[in-house]
């Protein structure tokens, strides 16, 4: 692993980041990218029938208050082939608390020129360092071209020969690269017979999913091998064999990100241009920007893309009921909501819904994401809980008590407060120079970051500069209070493996 920790220089602020090497190689197959950090490997899949081809590969990032793309670096060029391997690395800052866009541009050079105008244009990807370090196994895969139902190839066995029961080396292959982080994709598998002039013959195929695969963890799972030519000239045929997969599946840490939200009265009537929850139809509210700054960079380390989202301090319907975890979804046995997008949605729509109402109390929620995160205390998921407000917490005592109990198990609390009021009691739960106490318990770890969004909002009225500026801040201690927890519990950092699994193939006939 290629990571160090850069020089703090506390005379220029320069903050010291992690270094990250990324390594690229190209296998011409299909538009399809995958990339690999941490001593890694980008590899970019595009589309070519000559071999008269020299390729390079220029990375771009994105700045963050233009939005202007600038080139980072190229490598080297490799010529008169389909599969380069480049020596070349790319070595980039990791900052957590940053979403760091960036572009992958494959060319083919065919001038001595270093203008890249002059070169042919073969395809290009985007991505995020953030998703590229946070993705299962480190290794992240974009497709470019292929969502239209065709298939790419992710993996080859090795040839077993002279045999109708051919048992295949166990292989690893991410997640991502197998199905893009998409458990229900269809994953197809063919089978053949190798001759060794490349004409191999198809012996039959069948299709599965990862969470199919999953279902079976730790056990074997039986797939028929059918070929659709012997099924349509013999009335006989049953099928051509069959294959069976173990898998054992592995993982490095992940996040879990749950929101809760403000629903409280003191925010203002989210009809009227006065209020902290007005739906303005041309521009962001403050939550609404808290939330997509935040969550936007945090949710590259979810995997899943999956977000439990809740409300507090609101009043519901039918009955009127008074709840201070509710799920924004609007759904009790399923909170999730689907990306940052769906949460925003589901939050506006909570603002059509519930009457606004209170009182702010904390406890709930913090609670509500202490059972999930007491069950998961191995070190393979750690979570993270965003609360926005406006106001003063009214259950302090029994926020106090939740705060140290959650301190004891894998999580952080983060509190965005917008509007003017005074955050006094916010301060006392951040933890930076008096850790929080309850009852005479001191929480083991400092696990709240507490900031006002007012302190970051741009004069000019930028909203992407305020939205950067807050999240870089509210993030900035996340991964040392995860290093805390691994360290007080004895943790090994967990390395980035991937998912191994056995194929057996039995009684295959011959075509």
């Amino acid at each position: 692993m290629m990571a160090s920790i850069g020089e703090f220089d506390p005379l220029n602020n320069i903050v010291p980041a992690t270094k990250i090497e990324v390594t690229v190689s190209c296998s011409l197959l299909k538009t399809c990218p995958l990339l690999n950090t941490l001593h890694s490997e980008v590899i970019l899949w595009p589309s070519f029938n000559s071999v008269s081809f020299n390729a390079v590969v220029v990375l771009y990032v994105q700045g963050i208050g233009t939005k202007e793309w600038m080139e980072f670096g190229r490598t080297e060029v490799i010529d008169n082939t389909l599969n380069p391997n480049f020596v070349r690395k790319f070595f980039l800052d990791f900052f957590f608390e940053e979403k760091q866009n960036l572009r992958f541009d494959v060319y083919n050079v065919d001038s001595r020129s270093s203008n890249i105008s002059k070169f042919d244009f073969l395809g290009q990807t985007f991505c995020t360092l953030g998703e590229i370090i946070g993705s299962t196994g480190g290794r992240l895969e974009k497709s470019l071209s292929n969502e239209d139902g065709t298939f790419t190839i992710c993996h080859k066995t090795e040839v077993v020969k002279n045999t109708l029961n051919p048992v295949w080396q166990p292989f690893t292959i991410a997640v991502r690269a197998l199905c893009n982080g998409d458990y229900d994709r269809t994953v197809k598998v063919d089978v053949y017979d190798w001759d060794r002039d490349g004409s191999h013959d198809f012996i039959g195929e069948f299709t599965t999913s990862y969470r199919d695969f999953s279902r079976g963890q730790n056990q074997f799972n039986v797939y028929e091998v059918l070929n659709a030519k012997k099924k349509g000239k013999k009335k006989k045929y049953i099928n051509s064999g069959t294959v069976s997969t173990f898998l054992i599946s592995a993982c490095q840490t992940q996040l879990n990100f749950t929101v809760a939200i403000d629903f409280t009265a003191s925010n203002g009537n989210p009809s009227q241009p006065t209020s902290l929850h007005y739906m303005n139809p041309y521009q962001m509210n403050a939550y609404a920007m808290a939330l997509k700054a935040v969550g936007e960079i945090i949710q590259d380390y979810d995997s899943d893309k999956l977000f439990p989202a809740y409300g507090f301090g609101a009043k519901l319907p039918p009955d009127g009921k008074i709840s201070h975890a509710f799920p924004l979804s609007g759904d009790n046995e399923n909170p999730n909501c689907v990306g940052i997008e769906g949460v925003l949605e589901a939050y506006f729509q909570g603002l059509r819904t519930v009457q606004l109402y209170g009182p702010t109390n904390f406890s709930p929620v913090i609670n509500q994401v202490a059972r999930s995160a007491q069950d998961v205390t191995d070190g393979s998921q750690y979570f993270v809980l965003l609360m926005i407000t406006d106001g003063v917490i009214s259950d302090m005592v029994q926020t106090k008590e939740a705060v140290v109990n959650a301190a004891a198990l894998p999580m952080s609390i983060i509190i965005v407060g917008v509007g003017p009021a005074k955050f006094d009691a916010m301060e006392e739960l951040d933890g930076d120079e008096v850790r929080v106490s309850s009852r005479g318990r001191f929480a083991e770890r400092d696990i709240v970051q507490f900031v006002p969004f007012r302190d970051y909002m741009d004069q000019s009225g930028n909203q992407v500069l305020s939205m950067a500026r807050l999240a870089k801040d509210v993030l900035a201690e996340i991964p040392e209070q995860l290093l805390g927890f691994m360290k007080t519990r004895g943790i090994e950092p967990r390395p980035a493996y991937l998912t191994p699994i056995t194929v057996v193939g039995q009684h295959l006939s011959t075509p």
